[in-house]
């Protein structure tokens, strides 16, 4: 009901209303390994450096929100030549609660 009325108020037709009441792809890609280059290096970085970023975290119990969240992406010159990308992850610290 409510994906109608935005629907309605955006002028959107039939397929993207529908979109709008499917569930969001969170934390899984439909078909395993993602084979878009782009989402496959982030996939990439995640599964190479994860326990390596965890085992250097310095926050303690706690966890960075996915939700409160924002990234910025800015190209940079690389001194040896070329360009380099650089991706900050700006996420609210979230202290876990004991149990």
């Amino acid at each position: 009901m409510a994906a109608e009325l935005v629907g309605q108020r955006l002028g959107l037709d039939e397929d993207a209303v529908r979109l709008l009441q499917s569930v969001p792809m969170r934390g899984s890609f439909p078909n395993g390994v993602p084979i878009d280059p782009t989402i496959y290096r982030f996939y990439e970085i995640v599964q190479v450096y994860g326990s390596t970023l965890k085992a250097h975290e310095e926050f303690g119990d706690g966890i960075m929100s996915g939700i409160n969240f924002k990234v910025t992406f800015d190209k940079v010159e690389d001194p040896e030549g070329g360009h380099r990308a650089v991706i900050t992850l700006d996420g609210k610290y979230l202290p876990t609660r004991p149990y």
